[in-house]
């Protein structure tokens, strides 16, 4: 897959609407029997996407990390967004349900992806980052994190965020990972929105109906653009740009972030009356 270059947000209010696509859309991360690999400048950040079907999926190293083994200088935060699954890393097999968030940090040498059922397999979700360290591994079933409940129903936003990889979670070099769904009925994410100057943060679309999409806003706060994202769709959003959406239907995503620091809090926030 193409490398992900860097990006400034001088470049966005002359875009097209295919320019934006093609700069901050992935749409076929999770390909059936296959592991799909997104090496970006953003923080260093590299996304992985594994569909096991007929057998057992390897995690390779890609070129553009000049690495033996994928984690040798990486960490990695993995949430399984499909059917029941299994990764199992250096012999140590860790199932996982839908929802669950497994963490690998420094060194794990060999990780395998594979579905309980072929015909209704896993989707594995990898974020990737430097790391300086070694942490353990560590899994995280569905819904146990630190769960935080958001919105109201009155502004269309109730939401439960599950916070897996973070300061007083699962302990990581610089990855910040969760998971947050929606309530039925509601349809925002992330409003008011926000910007993470100091941080890239990558959204991962599931649970989705074929039919459905996501309004992603993005850019500058008063130059914003929209992307529309389908079921499994990964948006890559810069330091400098909002992040916020609403969909034809509720739905849920995978958040995670690497930069500066682990603080979740750390935003700077842009009232609605503000944007343009």
């Amino acid at each position: 897959m193409p490398v992900f270059g860097p990006t400034s947000p001088e470049q966005v209010p002359g875009s097209t609407q295919q320019q934006l696509r093609d700069r901050y859309l992935v749409e076929d991360l999770f390909t059936p029997g296959a592991v799909r690999t997104v090496v970006t400048h953003y923080d260093r950040v590299v996304a992985v996407g594994a569909v096991p079907t007929d057998g057992p999926l390897q995690l390779e190293a890609v070129p553009e990390i000049r690495s033996e083994q994928f984690l040798d200088h990486r960490e990695m935060g993995i949430v399984n967004i499909g059917e029941a699954g299994t990764v199992t890393a250096d012999g140590e097999r860790h199932a996982m349900a839908k929802g669950a968030c497994l963490y690998l940090g420094r060194g794990v040498r060999d990780v395998a992806f594979e579905s309980d059922d072929a015909a209704h397999p896993a989707r594995f979700y990898g974020f990737s980052a430097p790391a300086h360290t070694t942490y353990p591994t560590v899994l995280v079933e569905p819904s146990a994190g630190t769960v935080r409940e958001l919105g109201d129903p009155l502004t269309s936003n109730r939401r439960t965020l599950n916070q897996y990889i973070h300061e007083q979670g699962v302990r990581s070099c610089q990855v910040v990972m969760g998971v947050t769904q929606l309530h039925p009925g509601s349809m925002w994410n992330t409003m008011p929105s926000h910007t993470h100057d100091r941080r890239t943060e990558f959204y991962v679309y599931f649970d989705l109906p074929e039919d459905a999409r996501v309004v992603h806003l993005m850019g500058q706060p008063q130059e914003t653009r929209h992307l529309l994202a389908a079921d499994g769709a990964l948006v890559l959003s810069p330091s400098w740009s909002i992040h916020s959406g609403v969909g034809t239907s509720s739905y849920s995503f995978v958040w995670a972030m690497a930069g500066e620091n682990q603080s979740f809090d750390d935003m700077d926030g842009v009232a609605i009356v503000d944007m343009r």
